[in-house]
């Protein structure tokens, strides 16, 4: 993970080549969306990886970070499981730093493919070790869920694509690569994207990601199902590879186990382990081996990354239906300073709003982590869709929020109300809309 202010940019562009699968496995019935729990994800499997990882840092110079020969055949090997899986897989070249790097996308055949489930890692460590819980332990995860999806010979409604990121370390630099290069109609037809990083930490804590309230719930959910409590991710928001996604208006979510912050002793008493002491104590140190892994949290975030593929790749596959109201003049966001209003009309309408109201948001802003942004309704109501934040340090707010608003008349002025809390960054209202 990488937990850096600011982000740096990919540079120019090296060639794309796909490579298609010729090897499937031979298996029995097929699992269909809607129609078969996820399975159990073996833990001695993706354990098995995460040993891979150590093995190929050990014989590169004890690191897997971009730019070294440890990455490289990192991402060999993960291809090379998938290609035997029966996936398409390709390998997407680019350039940062004078050197070559690389993300790994792989796709599952079928489903449909204007709505597209993608779930994903950072594959790179940085070069002070073999990066085995950071981020050896999101990788394996993912790798061993498409395995498992192989070894099924899943159907789902959705369309599957697994990816590995490299130069996360440096700035979620091939995440963005690859967000940038994907024409606009191809983004759209992103349903949602899944993020794990550092999912097996040695003082675990069980954080999800508070981003789009359907994925943060399938995962609150599946913990709930444990008897495991939740936090919400604040350590590392929009610093790992769903922020590339986020920012374009892609609906994320995740998971997390904690870096070098410290545990608290309200959270040992929760989660178990040692209150005072950071979650990761290798975090980004050579000591991240195979040895920096607690084996429960590492399985139950495993098994919940095959839950949230198994359970958000069902259901229909059509596109939401409604009536949108929308507000497309600028309005600027004076920095540090009032807050700002865009408004919409709501006229012709009986009753109350939705319980699942879609409050459409497109912010353009240089600090994201500076606003806070309400839903004002007719009668004055304000309902918080995001609040400021120091550790949020990507920019733009380009996102869908829900929300529960069938205590209002539909009718009216609904206002989408932006302050900026902070100095020194700047931005504007975009669009504002609400989807009825």
């Amino acid at each position: 993970m990488n937990l850096s202010r600011g982000t740096a940019a990919a540079a120019a562009a090296l060639a794309v080549a796909g490579l298609l699968a010729t090897a499937s496995p031979s298996v029995s019935a097929p699992a269909t969306a809607g129609t078969a729990a996820a399975p159990d994800i073996p833990i001695a499997n993706v354990k098995a990886h995460l040993s891979q990882f150590q093995s190929i840092a050990g014989a590169n110079g004890g690191n897997r970070a971009h730019g070294r020969s440890g990455y490289k055949a990192s991402i060999d090997y993960v291809k090379g499981k998938l290609d035997a899986a029966g996936f398409t897989t390709t390998v997407q070249q680019f350039t940062y730093n004078g050197t070559t790097g690389y993300n790994l996308v792989a796709d599952w055949p079928g489903g449909d493919a204007n709505q597209v489930l993608m779930a994903g890692a950072h594959l790179d460590s940085v070069s002070s070790g073999a990066g085995i819980n950071d981020n050896g332990s999101g990788s394996a995860a993912v790798l061993e869920t498409a395995l498992a999806v192989s070894r099924a010979q899943f159907k789902p409604a959705k369309h599957l694509r697994f990816a590995w990121w490299g130069a996360e370390e440096l700035g979620l630099v091939g995440s963005k690569y690859y967000v940038n290069n994907l024409p606009t109609t191809e983004r759209a037809k992103v349903a949602g994207y899944l993020n794990f990083d550092m999912i097996g930490s040695p003082n675990p804590g069980y954080f999800v990601y508070d981003d789009d309230p359907t994925i943060e719930k399938t995962f609150k959910d599946y913990f709930a199902g444990l008897g495991v409590p939740t936090e919400i991710e604040t350590e590392g928001d929009g610093r790992s590879d769903h922020a590339s996604f986020k920012n374009v208006g892609i609906p994320v979510g995740g998971l997390f186990t904690g870096a070098s912050r410290t545990k608290t002793s309200a959270q040992a008493q929760k989660w178990g382990g040692t209150a005072g002491q950071a979650f990761d104590r290798c975090y980004h140190s050579s000591c991240d081996s195979t040895s920096n892994i607690n084996d429960t949290a590492l399985d139950r975030n495993s098994d919940a990354v095959a839950h949230a593929i198994w359970t958000l790749s069902a259901g229909t596959t059509e596109p939401p239906t409604g009536d949108t109201y929308e507000n497309a003049a600028d309005v600027a966001i004076p920095d540090n300073g009032a807050a700002v209003t865009s408004t919409v009309t709501v006229a012709g309408r009986t009753g109350n709003a939705p319980a699942a109201l879609k409050v459409g948001v497109d912010i353009i802003h240089t600090w994201r982590g500076d606003l806070v942004v309400d839903l004002v309704a007719p009668d004055g109501t304000a309902y918080r869709l995001k609040n400021s934040s120091s550790n949020d340090s990507a920019d733009n707010v380009q996102t869908t929020y829900t929300v529960d608003a069938s205590s209002e008349a539909a009718n009216g002025a609904w206002k989408l109300r932006v302050q900026d809390v902070a100095a020194q960054d700047t931005g504007y209202i975009n669009a504002f809309r609400l989807t009825f």
